[in-house]
């Protein structure tokens, strides 16, 4: 990730990237490959530290497929390459979604309700009113979006999610969509210690997002702790009860119709915006490096309230999103709270990582309308029965 490798620059720590060919952090200033024979993959992650030349080195893992590997590494290994990080056991929960949807039913921590799907039968037998801007999520993230290349889809109605998942593999979840604008939506991003010490702590509030149901932030501000006190309160009794260790960010909304902070999910990794946290005075990232050396981590208790930072490229696309009905701000208003705000993941001194991931974005784009124009022929054929059979054979050629 771009930001962990400019992040461990500017502490002057000597770092190695370990990243797909196609990976537009392999265009930044601060990539160097591993020296390594071999092809790096989380799959053969212990053979591949067994054959490197240098004596020591501390693992970040920034994918929770590297996570688990690294967490699942003997303790020889993980005495010569240490790191700071979940048990196995933790990471399990909060990579299986469905496991994680249990545990806060478990510790009574307010989240969107939840169903498990195994079937079609099954999705059919559920009341109508579970389907209004319900949800269907997976259980895996990292595995559906390389696969369908989306988070998940909302739907409005039974229907809709039947023809959907006629085309999608089970099982999968039907979560309860919390309504409210991306304002409600919170973050706490932070970092707890080899002493289950939370080192850092900060909370920040999403002002824009893209896509707008079922997306990710574009712009955003660092809030007081106070302002979400509630949700602080719920995840540090979360953290200690599975005894967490490491960086995350955990992500909240505010369901207006109760006045509730709920959780939605942890990463147990580095996030998009790990460096918006260092700007404003939680350094997570150095944070982990010191604790996996055994070396003792100072807390910090204050931070820089107001501070704002902007995914350029996406927020332009939210921007865009929002003037579909020739409504909304135009771009001059849009774009204001740029100024001043902290950006991602362009640097001035370093910034082809942002026009590689540019033109991967353009890409995607180009692929997801191809399937957004697939879904809507579905629709159309399925309004039409007449013609549906016919449809399905030419598709099955």
């Amino acid at each position: 990730m771009a930001a962990v490798l400019t992040l461990l620059a500017q502490a002057g720590i000597r770092s190695y990237t370990v990243c797909s060919p196609s990976d537009f952090v392999r265009r930044s200033r601060w990539y160097r490959k591993l020296p390594s024979a071999s092809t790096p993959s989380s799959d053969n992650l212990a053979e591949l530290l067994e054959k490197l030349p240098m004596e020591r080195a501390i693992l970040m893992p920034c994918s929770d497929d590297w996570l688990s590997a690294v967490a699942a590494l003997p303790p020889s290994l993980a005495a010569r390459f240490p790191s700071s990080g979940p048990l196995p056991s933790t990471i399990k929960v909060l990579v299986d979604k469905w496991s994680f949807a249990q545990l806060l039913d478990q510790q009574a921590v307010p989240h969107p309700r939840t169903h498990l799907i195994d079937s079609l039968a099954h999705l059919a037998k559920l009341p109508a009113d579970e389907f209004q801007g319900a949800i269907l999520k997976p259980l895996c993230s990292v595995d559906f979006s390389s696969k369908y290349g989306v988070k998940g889809f909302v739907v409005e109605s039974q229907n809709e999610a039947l023809r959907i998942m006629a085309d999608l593999e089970f099982p999968i979840m039907l979560q309860e969509f919390i309504p409210g604008p991306p304002t409600n939506g919170y973050f706490l991003d932070g970092f707890v210690d080899r002493d289950a010490r939370v080192c850092g702590l900060l909370a920040r509030q999403r002002l824009r997002m893209s896509p707008p149901k079922l997306g990710n932030s574009t712009l955003m501000v660092s809030v007081r702790l106070q302002d979400v006190a509630e949700a602080e309160r719920s995840l540090r009794r979360l953290l200690g009860t599975i005894q967490y260790r490491g960086t995350f960010s955990a992500e909240f909304k505010r369901d207006e119709r109760d006045g509730l902070f709920k959780l939605f999910e942890i990463n147990a990794r580095p996030w998009w915006y790990i460096e918006f946290a260092a700007r404003c005075g939680v350094d997570v990232c150095s944070m982990a490096y010191q604790d996996a050396l055994g070396l003792p981590v100072e807390a910090v208790q204050e931070y820089e309230v107001g501070r704002r930072c902007v995914f350029f490229v996406n927020d332009i696309r939210a921007w865009k999103e929002q003037r579909k009905d020739g409504e909304g701000e135009g771009l001059w208003s849009w774009t204001r709270p740029w100024f001043g705000a902290d950006g991602t993941p362009f640097h001035w001194n370093d910034p082809w990582p942002a026009v590689a991931y540019a033109r991967r974005l353009l890409r995607d784009h180009k692929v997801r309308r191809s399937r957004e124009r697939m879904h809507e022929l579905l629709q159309r054929d399925s309004a039409q029965p007449g013609q549906t059979e016919a449809h399905n054979m030419t598709r099955n050629r």
